[in-house]
């Protein structure tokens, strides 16, 4: 067994200022959206992938996907958002074990009426404090990590849908 690559003393420093601004931008986010909209962050999240996708609706599974939620959090975020008429579920005709995901005017309306102070908390927590050099390298070293993240939560999510159908269909 190969030795750890440990990190180097401003490794360990990147390291830790990186975790610690990403779960207090995370924290500030969320209590924003919480306090001025009365939603968590990741109904937001949710009703603006919706309101991107065409007709602004989404089979379940691929939601999952383009939020990196696990199927059981993502149902129990969409079973919410219905009750609060959000969202409407709907069966998959060609696929008993599929569904969709549509977005309702009222789920529209609610993220239109929370998308202004939520881009004015993005604004004044994120790029403010930043100069544009800052911002542009910001989005490179974004960039760099999501592609090399991404084939790696792409086979995990691949097998977590894989665990599903098997599960769904009894083998």
């Amino acid at each position: 067994m190969s030795q750890p690559r440990w990190l180097t003393d401003e490794e360990q420093r990147t390291w830790r200022d990186f975790s610690a601004a990403v779960g207090m931008l995370k924290a500030h986010l969320e209590t924003q959206l919480q306090q001025d909209a009365g939603m968590p962050h990741t109904y937001y999240e949710l009703l603006v992938v919706l309101s991107e996708a065409p007709g602004q609706v989404m089979r379940m599974s691929d939601l999952a996907i383009a939020t990196r939620s696990s199927r059981s959090r993502l149902s129990h975020a969409i079973a919410r958002m219905e009750a609060a008429g959000w969202v409407r579920r709907e069966a998959c005709e060609t696929d008993k074990r599929g569904a969709f995901a549509h977005l309702t005017q009222a789920g529209l309306e609610a993220l239109e009426a929370a998308a202004p102070g939520h881009v004015e908390a993005v604004r004044t927590s994120l790029f403010d404090p930043l100069t544009p050099e800052q911002v542009r390298q910001l989005g490179e070293i974004s960039a760099t990590i999501i592609d090399q993240l991404t084939p790696r939560c792409a086979a995990a999510a691949a097998e977590e849908l894989e665990r599903l159908e098997h599960d769904a269909a009894g083998t």
